[in-house]
This record gives structure tokens, sequence and C-alpha cells, in this order.
């Protein structure tokens, strides 16, 4: 976890720094100077690297996580895809009709019968019937069952796959 040792050292870097500029403040406010103008001089050059290494470690650390962000996006283009592959196969060995996909995507989707009649302009009715017959097909009592199908084919596949 390198990540988190940058972010580790970024704070510790820029907390004693904001002590040091604190008690500088503090200091000068209270009229009292516990080091010589020359030390100052020095711990204040030191700061001012400290925190320019912060801004750098900073940097490095957004690197990182733009980098991870990227390849968690590609990951997650690639699982959609997957689901998306399952769903047609699926569909294809129940034999469903094109309306029959239709409502059984949007079923997935989540959305309710009356949702899903307002989408393809029919009834109610003609949708329950469809959703019924898709039921049916895949051997399932409901919504709930028929989502567990895919959930069960994508989770098989990724604990079938070897972990790289």
């Amino acid at each position: 976890m390198i990540g988190r040792w940058y972010i580790l050292a970024i704070v510790l870097v820029q907390l004693v720094c904001a002590i040091f500029f604190l008690s500088r403040i503090l200091s000068s406010i209270l009229g009292f100077a516990p080091f010589q103008w020359q030390v100052y001089e020095l711990i204040e050059i030191g700061a001012a690297l400290g925190l320019v290494l912060g801004a750098v470690l900073g940097m490095m650390a957004l690197r990182k996580t733009i980098a991870r962000n990227s390849r968690v996006e590609d990951q997650l283009r690639l699982a959609s895809g997957a689901f998306m592959d399952v769903v047609e196969e699926r569909f294809t060995e129940w034999a469903l009709t094109p309306a029959e996909r239709d409502v059984a995507l949007f079923a997935i989707k989540g959305m309710s019968t009356t949702e899903i009649a307002c989408l393809r302009d029919v009834s109610e009715g003609t949708v329950k019937a469809q959703t019924n017959a898709i039921y049916r097909k895949a051997g399932v009592s409901g919504r709930t069952q028929l989502l567990s199908l895919f959930v069960e084919d994508l989770i098989g596949d990724a604990l079938a796959a070897p972990q790289i």
C-alpha cells in the first residue's frame, strides 16, 4: 500500500510545517524568540522545502489515484459487457421474443410494470403477461429469482476465473 505511505508522508510533512509556522507567528505575537534569527531562517527554508515535498508527494498520489481510477473504470466496462453477454445468452437459451427480451431487460434494471408499459407504449396487462411468460421460460417465480440467475452466472464466472 504505497499510496497510504504517500498520503501519510504528505500529512506528516505538512503538519510539521504548519506547526512551525504557527509557532513562529505565536512567538512574534507574544514577543519572545526561543531561537536566534539565523536558526529561524534555516528552519523556514526546511519548512518551505517540506511544503514543496508535500506538494510533490501529493501530485504523485494524485497521479496514482487517477491511474487506478482509470483501471477500475475499464474493469467496470468489461464487467458490464460480460453481464450483457450473459443476458443475451440466457435470452437466446429461453427463446424469448424481441418484446419479451425488452421487458426482461427493463425488469432486470428494476423498472416497475407501469414504467415498462409506458416505455413500450403497451398496457400493463400486456407487460404482466410478458413477464409471466419470461418467468415460465426461465423457470423462476419472480424478478428477484430472474436477477439472481444472472448474478449467479457472473459470480460463478468470476470464481472460476484464475486470480491474477
